[in-house]
């Protein structure tokens, strides 16, 4: 499904949750998806769910049967057909097609190893028969944007700012390349994430730039991050949501998100909770925050 817009001016509210089926969703998964739902439901928009199911080497075979019974279980339904990123090879192709047509992309067989953590910057000259990856040539330049949450966020590290891949060497597309052409594709206005993804806006900043795409508004949210301050993730194996009691769980994860639940709502169901959140919801709650102890049950022992 792609969201299109109330008038030439004035397009309708877009979000969407965009998770990778490499395991479960966790409680750090379950905030960033009920803060993009409920943004979206505030505006009375469309919230759209996308699975970014670019790496099957790292895939979990159960994760997406995983993550929609778990968004259901919790009252959290998206809008029209699930969109799933592995189907959607042609049309990566023809966006990386046409940045090599503008100049814009470039053959590579550079390996990290090789660049030592240097700036890339253009310098590759692939042997013929080589198999390469495709690198969007940046313009090198810092691309600072207006985060709702986190305020004007302008790279520093060279890395944030250098010719980065958009086809891997193994033929499998990066996130960055994806992830523009499905929200330009989808009419996304708004993205709600993780602001464990922000230092990849500046990129995607430039892609849509290239391509003629409009940029959307962006709100980083703070993350969970366990006793030992590595955020709460799949990579960390951060523990699995437990679907059996949703309206307790989700109680919780407003009170993380500062939204402060009155007492009385601890006992209410999935659905008076998400009714009185998205008549309550204010992300201003969460600005200038970057992370947060995960609430104790939610990370490891």
């Amino acid at each position: 499904m792609s969201c299109a817009p109330d008038s030439p001016h004035t397009p309708a509210y877009c979000g969407r949750f965009a998770p990778s089926p490499t395991g479960p969703l966790h409680f750090g998964s379950l905030l960033a998806a009920l803060a993009s739902y409920l943004d979206a439901r505030r505006h009375h928009g469309t919230w759209l769910l996308r699975i970014e199911d670019l790496d099957p080497p790292r895939e979990d075979p159960t994760a997406v049967e995983h993550f929609l019974r778990t968004l259901d279980q919790f009252g959290l339904h998206w809008d029209g057909e699930v969109r799933y990123q592995s189907q959607r090879g042609d049309a990566y192709q023809a966006i990386l097609e046409h940045l090599i047509d503008q100049d814009q992309a470039f053959p590579c067989t550079c390996s990290r190893k090789q660049l030592a953590g240097l700036p890339h910057q253009g310098k590759c000259s692939p042997t013929p028969g080589q198999t390469n990856a495709f690198r969007f040539l940046s313009d090198h330049q810092p691309h600072a944007f207006h985060d709702r949450l986190q305020g004007r966020y302008c790279p520093t590290d060279q890395r944030e700012f250098d010719d980065f891949v958009i086809r891997r060497r193994d033929a499998l597309w990066s996130y960055q390349l994806a992830v523009v052409t499905d929200d330009a594709d989808q009419g996304i206005t708004h993205v709600v994430r993780g602001i464990d993804l922000i230092d990849s806006t500046p990129r995607q900043i430039q892609l849509q730039r290239a391509l003629g795409f409009t940029t959307p508004l962006y709100a980083h949210i703070p993350v969970a991050v366990e006793q030992n301050g590595q955020k709460l993730s799949k990579q960390n194996l951060a523990l699995a949501l437990d679907g059996t009691q949703p309206a307790k769980t989700l109680w919780i994860a407003l009170d993380w998100l500062q939204q402060s639940p009155p007492s009385e709502l601890q006992n209410a169901s999935v659905d008076e909770l998400l009714q009185w959140a998205i008549a309550h919801w204010n992300i201003d709650a969460l600005k200038s925050q970057t992370e947060a102890p995960a609430p104790m049950g939610y990370q490891r022992d």
